[in-house]
């Protein structure tokens, strides 16, 4: 390693080889050789900080580095070198401002309202989803290094069951749509990565800046970096510094989302190649397993051997397959045979009623589960949900957003009161039951579509038999809407920004002792809000956008939540350790994407079809590879597609566990239907499996491995 350290080297390897390690052992040789930073890139923010932390403890300060992902780094440098950009295309010079995801969708919903109502159609394809497919496209492009201009014409040549005149309609729409951002600085990251390589990397003038910034680049993982990182790295091969790469053959976990393997497989020329053998891997299943697990997929009329390590959860139903999954994990753990954070379920889609039901019987066992990015929209919170009802009744003209089941909620929800114990769940805070909100409800909210409103309690003949804490609540929440509805006729209205900040601080707010998914929910919904009326003041300078007044504002950020486009997510994906809280649950793309590794995996639905045709990709995104042949993308490309990427899957996944599979199994699937997938055959020569057949020193059972 030593002679390899002032060249640049490309480590290749399998999962869990150690590639990450060589890295890092490298960068540590760097000492010395310059004052600036060295420039290291991970595949996303998780590995990122991950990568950070090993770093941190293994160079420490002896070399000056900064860490950073391609998508980070991007967006970072348009807006430090956004007058550059200003210059060079003559934009209006004005702060740059970064648009979210959901902004975008409803933004370029909007713009092209009057083309998707006449002609940008297509059958089975929704307005919403005709616009996210454009926006996706236009991002692959701009990854790809591909301009905007000829998108229309891959299209076209790849993707021929549509029309060749809506591809001409939606590359006209996209050219349109950036025009539109950048006569008003709005910023996607589509838009930034295509200014990116397309305008600011050519400069001499910025090439001279990044060489003078960084002393060289490292980056790990580059089978998961988008075509664009290629100009980027080659900027500094060319001025002759060193940089390091590692390289997964068998990863390629984001290829179909952006990442292209063959093109940035390229970078290893006028590299040191370094490959990490397998002998050198981590002891784990892969290692004698994955060759006869691919080729029994692969042959169906094959007869597995499978070693004791893999074993079998049954049942007919898929619902007592998941009950069945987590007794037997709940039976493990108490026996101490392994640990929570030493267990990881896995499936190739995981659906709320799964994630549920694991959650639920795991929990009333005493044991957590860490679930992956489960993304929950934040119209299922019934803190957003009453935050909105109570939007609607302090602006006018929102009475088609609310309605008396949605206040009867609010009251519920927002009955709590600050003096009581803060260490109670909000639910047993309430002054306000389910059975008196019905009743007030129905009394005293008055629907209008101008003008919704709350009458005082003494329109409810019976009000006295509310009792004194529900009556004084209602109160309460009752002056509140006033104060702030007189509050809003003043000459200068309160945005409505600070007008949620106060109901947020006034009826929800207990300091640390609001839950996780609570508090996450709320922080954002709040970074969601500002956000939102950032955009709609910057629409307000033009006259291209019509209805940006504030009053029609609070109506479209109520509408784009209630679509259910904005999620959060309750359960971080590290802790600051690194270490999950509990059980990981995770889709087969996350896990990966992750890089984690764990004891025991249990694979849910093993015999679902969706191992192969589950699929994590963006819509056309093959016509976006550096290696698509320029013909149209078939049905037999899609099953090659399918079977490579099955085969990643099964190295990467047996790579991450070290002793034990599960293969959980339903013989119906949840629409009722049988299920036939791929590893049907593997799962068939699998004995069910019990928890006292698991012995304390699970790690002899790689050593009863097949003789094939």
């Amino acid at each position: 390693m030593s002679e390899l350290a002032t060249t640049s080297v490309w480590i290749t390897g399998g999962t869990r080889c150690g590639k990450t390690e060589a890295l890092i052992h490298w960068l540590s040789q760097q000492q010395g050789v310059a004052e600036r930073p060295w420039l290291v890139f991970a595949a996303n923010g998780d590995n990122r900080m991950a990568l950070a932390q090993r770093l941190a403890a293994t160079v420490q300060d002896r070399v000056p580095y900064r860490t950073t992902t391609p998508a980070g780094f991007i967006q970072s440098e348009i807006i430090l070198f956004w007058p550059l950009l200003v210059e060079l295309l003559d934009l209006k010079a004005q702060f740059p401002l970064k648009l979210r995801p959901e902004n975008e969708q409803l933004l370029a919903l909007r713009l092209w309202q009057p083309l998707l109502a006449e002609s940008l159609q297509v059958e089975g394809w929704s307005e919403s989803q005709m616009v996210r497919r454009a926006l996706d496209l236009f991002q692959l492009a701009a990854s790809a290094e591909i301009p905007t201009e000829s998108i229309t014409p891959r299209l076209c040549q790849g993707l021929v069951r549509v029309p060749p005149q809506i591809w001409e309609q939606m590359g006209a729409a996209l050219l349109d749509w950036r025009a539109w951002c950048l006569q008003r600085g709005l910023l996607t990251y589509g838009l930034m990565t295509e200014l990116y390589w397309r305008y600011l990397l050519p400069l001499p003038q910025y090439q001279t800046q990044l060489l003078e910034r960084f002393v060289g680049t490292v980056a790990d993982d580059v089978d998961e970096y988008s075509a664009i990182a290629i100009s980027l790295f080659r900027v500094f091969q060319a001025a002759g510094v060193s940089q390091a790469f590692t390289y997964n053959p068998r990863g390629q976990v984001r290829l179909g989302v952006g990442a292209d393997p063959v093109a940035t497989g390229a970078l290893s020329a006028g590299c040191q190649g370094m490959e990490l053998a397998a002998a050198q891997a981590h002891q784990n299943l892969g290692s004698v397993l994955a060759d006869d697990m691919v080729r029994w997929v692969q042959d169906p009329l094959a007869v597995p051997e499978l070693p004791a390590a893999v074993q079998l959860i049954s049942a007919t139903t898929r619902g007592k397959m998941l009950r069945q999954t987590a007794e037997f994990i709940a039976d493990a753990i108490h026996r101490q045979q392994v640990t929570p954070q030493e267990i990881a379920v896995i499936g190739p889609g995981l659906d709320a009623i799964a994630r549920y039901s694991l959650i639920e019987i795991l929990s009333n066992r005493g044991i957590g589960v860490a679930s992956l990015k489960d993304q929950r929209p934040l119209i299922s919170s019934p803190f957003v949900r009453s935050l909105l009802t109570l939007f609607t009744l302090v602006y006018p003209n929102l009475g088609r957003l609310v309605n008396r089941d949605a206040v009867a909620e609010m009251l519920v929800v927002l009955s709590q009161t600050p003096e009581t114990d803060a260490s109670l769940p909000w639910f047993d805070l309430t002054h306000i039951d389910p059975v008196r909100s019905e009743l007030i409800a129905d009394h005293c909210f008055v629907p209008d579509i101008e003008h919704p409103r709350l009458l005082p309690v003494e329109n409810f003949p019976r009000w006295d038999r509310l009792g004194h804490q529900a009556t004084a609540a209602y109160g309460r929440i009752l002056d509140w809407i006033n104060t702030q509805k007189q509050q809003q006729r003043q000459r200068y209205p309160i945005s409505p920004v600070i007008v949620l900040d106060r109901a947020v601080q006034d009826f929800l707010w207990r300091g640390n002792y609001l839950p996780t998914d609570q508090l996450s929910a709320l922080r954002e919904l709040m970074e969601t809000a500002q956000y939102f009326w950032e955009v709609e003041q910057r629409l307000a300078l033009y006259d291209g956008m019509p209805g940006t007044n504030a009053l029609s504002d609070v109506g479209r950020f109520i509408q784009l939540l209630q679509r259910g486009t904005v999620s959060a997510n309750p359960y971080p994906t590290r802790s600051l350790d690194g270490i999950a809280p509990g059980i990981t649950l995770a889709t087969v793309f996350q896990y990966r994407a992750q890089r984690l590794n764990h004891r025991w995996q249990f694979w849910l639905d093993a015999g679902s079809p969706r191992w192969l045709t589950g699929r994590d990709e963006l819509f056309g995104a093959e016509v976006f590879l550096s290696d698509w042949p320029q013909r149209p993308v078939t049905a037999l490309d899609t099953e090659t597609m399918h079977e490579a990427r099955l085969e990643r899957i099964l190295r990467d996944l047996l790579g991450r566990t070290t002793e034990n599979l599960f293969l959980c199994h339903s013989e119906l699937a949840l629409n009722g239907q049988e299920q036939v997938g791929p590893l049907l055959a593997v799962v068939n020569a699998v004995e069910p499996g019990d928890a006292d057949d698991i012995p304390d020193n699970a790690n002899a059972l790689l050593g009863e491995t097949s003789g094939g």
